[in-house]
């Protein structure tokens, strides 16, 4: 172990979990969206990398309107986008809530 060792690397074993533990939750963000950055950096075909989730997150909604699968695949498709639309929508309203009661708990800016 040389002299300019951090402590966080010490000769116990620590190692990267160790490093990590260290870490401020701002600065564990902070490195996250480096690295998602960099991936998506690195993506030439966006659609074929998400594509697995995009049908899982979309097949949910036709299990949702039809769970044991008997209606036509054209039907549920319609239902399906329908309650896709609803979900997105209360997700709308849930985020409109928390802003407005986050506004309502923020002070005042200082005047000058």
């Amino acid at each position: 172990m040389s002299d300019r060792t951090n402590s966080h690397e010490a000769s116990d074993g620590g190692g990267v979990g160790r490093r990590r533990a260290g870490l401020t939750p701002e600065r564990r963000r902070r490195r996250a969206r480096i690295a998602a950055h960099a991936s998506w950096a690195n993506t030439a075909d966006r659609a074929a990398r998400t594509a697995a989730a995009t049908k899982a997150f979309l097949d949910r909604f036709e299990r949702q309107v039809d769970p044991q699968g008997v209606l036509p695949a054209d039907v549920r498709t319609v239902m399906a986008q329908h309650a896709r639309k609803a979900y997105m929508l209360q997700l709308a309203e849930r985020s409109a809530a928390a802003r407005q009661r986050r506004a309502q708990h923020t002070p005042p800016p200082p005047t000058p």
